[in-house]
């Protein structure tokens, strides 16, 4: 179980560990914890959080995936938007439901991953389906469902490539035409959306998540 509150973990341990044929064998209230956790423990599933500090859960869920074949990944978030739906499932994920699933939904979903099957939440999975009979939903919340750190608006994600590709704040304000102020505002919002404490962490996030690599329009 990997979700930064302890308290809903806790929670959501116990309801778990109440299941028939359930173990728990691991916590982790990050994504760095997690795959240090998966490569001692092998579970067959990982039910696993999105927005969490240090490593979040979608590039722990690309470590995990590609380290473990055998091993499934649940996402079970808050976040509902085509962006966060469609990067966790690019990274490997092979469920994803929102927070608030009951019991009963969470044990099916869990047994569906285990045997290597994809489920989706209700409110999910007509917008997957949407999505791949020919565009993404109306009010789905994304652009192609791919795009790193679902978190970010797509203004502050922008912000974050450009700081990636080592322009200043008043150079950004310029090319985006927009104050130095607005700038430094994004850049804020990005540094506690990703967790990070200054601009050099921010930039090592965004580049092992292939920003700031591109060419620039």
């Amino acid at each position: 179980m990997v979700d930064d509150h302890p308290l809903y973990r806790e929670g959501l341990v116990t309801a778990m560990t109440g299941l028939p044929g359930v173990e728990v064998v691991g916590e982790a209230g990050d994504g760095e914890t997690a795959v240090a956790m998966v490569a001692e423990h092998r579970p067959d599933v990982v039910v696993m959080d999105l927005s969490m500090p240090g490593v979040g859960g979608i590039e722990a869920t690309r470590r995990i995936t590609a380290g473990h074949a055998g091993v499934a990944v649940l996402v079970l978030t808050m976040l509902d938007g085509d962006d966060a739906v469609f990067a966790a499932m690019r990274a490997g994920a092979r469920g994803y439901l929102l927070k608030g699933a009951d019991r009963g939904e969470i044990r099916r979903a869990l047994e569906t991953v285990a045997s290597g099957e994809v489920v989706f939440s209700a409110a999910i999975a007509g917008r997957v389906l949407a999505w791949f009979r020919g565009g993404p939903a109306a009010g789905g919340g994304g652009a192609g469902g791919v795009a790193p750190f679902p978190e970010l608006t797509d203004r502050e994600r922008e912000v974050l490539d450009l700081v990636a590709r080592g322009f200043t704040n008043a150079e950004i304000a310029r090319r985006l035409v927009v104050t130095d102020k607005t700038v430094r505002n994004h850049v804020s919002n990005v540094f506690a959306k990703l967790h990070v404490g200054d601009r050099a962490a921010a930039v090592a996030r965004a580049r092992d998540a292939g920003l700031g690599t591109g060419r620039l329009g």
